[in-house]
């Protein structure tokens, strides 16, 4: 026997990104948009009552075969009355009626409604919870072959580890690599560092990390490769020192005890530079960082004085620092 199709649907978790494109996706299958958008209610869970809801899900379609009524935060935090009363009407719901609860964050599993959709045959549930860093990568490889493209997987990493979590700014930087490409090759890692603005920072974080293990030969190789790549001189200096002014901030938070996504949103940072300086920072001592940043800005008036050549200044300030004690 055919399993009748659903009439309540439960959208949870903390991947915003994916749930929003099923969502989008579920709603491009209810049929023309223009009829879909006249036939579709969205409702503020928080504010709303039973009686409302009843009012949106009892309504007739118009010009059209399905309406659809998409609540959300309901769920989180409905009082037990009406969570009680919500489920003796959900599974009388129109077979008209196509309703999406979306709720921001994991529901518990003893949430009643959430165990009604898993239980009532017209009840769909779907949980939406983001890939761990483990598995970041193959999650880029895959939205890759969904745009038509392909990647390398060195690149996939790469992309994974400048970018980080945000899936949408992922995809945004997908969508941009693929069109470089033009399916006519595979994405490089070459691609990633000339094209996601993250990558040159990611390898001024690689020259700043050997900096910090005092390893001047891997500085300095990282300092020509940007140079190579074109990096104006002046630019890169101006890049290592934010590095180290933002390394001298990351100290004075940890030492009030901040960890990384207190740091990201005190400094206004995306979390994988965020994540990257704490580590940093602990190579450094408070004094090192503020002798460190005072050489920087001498150097700067050093090369915009005409003392010394730019590149020449460059090779310099990496062998002094990474020599520093």
């Amino acid at each position: 026997m055919t399993k009748p199709t659903p009439t309540f649907y439960l959208f949870h978790g903390t991947d915003e990104f994916t749930r929003a494109e099923t969502l989008a996706d579920f709603k491009r299958r209810l049929g023309p948009p223009d009829t879909v958008d006249l036939n579709t209610t969205l409702l503020n869970g928080r504010s709303l009552t039973l009686a409302e809801l009843r009012h949106a899900c009892d309504a007739i379609p118009f010009l059209a075969e399905k309406r659809l009524v998409i609540v959300t935060g309901l769920l989180a935090q409905g009082t037990k009355k009406l969570l009680d009363d919500l489920a003796d009407y959900l599974p009388r719901l129109p077979q008209t009626t196509r309703l999406v609860f979306v709720e921001e964050k994991p529901l518990p599993a003893n949430h009643p409604i959430l165990k009604l959709a898993q239980q009532e045959e017209r009840g769909y549930v779907k949980r939406f919870d983001p890939p761990d860093a483990k598995g970041l990568p193959r999650w880029v490889e895959k939205r890759v072959r969904k745009h038509g493209g392909e990647i390398e997987s060195r690149a996939a990493h790469q992309l994974a580890a400048v970018v980080g979590a945000d899936l949408r700014l992922l995809d945004q930087e997908i969508l941009k690599l693929v069109t470089f490409a033009n399916a006519e090759r595979a994405i490089t890692k070459e691609d990633v560092d000339d094209l996601v603005p993250y990558a040159q920072t990611a390898i001024i974080f690689d020259m700043v990390d050997a900096l910090g293990r005092r390893d001047g030969s891997v500085a300095a190789r990282t300092l020509h490769s940007l140079l190579d790549a074109g990096e104006h001189p002046l630019g890169l200096l101006a890049m290592v020192a934010r590095q180290f002014r933002l390394l001298i901030q990351v100290k004075e938070l940890q030492a009030e005890r901040a960890n990384p996504p207190l740091v990201a949103k005190t400094l206004g940072l995306h979390p994988f530079p965020a994540g990257k300086l704490c580590n940093q920072a602990v190579h450094f001592t408070a004094a090192q960082l503020e002798a460190v940043y005072r050489h920087l800005l001498d150097t700067d008036v050093a090369i915009k004085s005409g003392e010394i050549e730019a590149e020449v200044a460059l090779d310099l300030l990496v062998a002094g620092l990474a020599a520093a004690e």
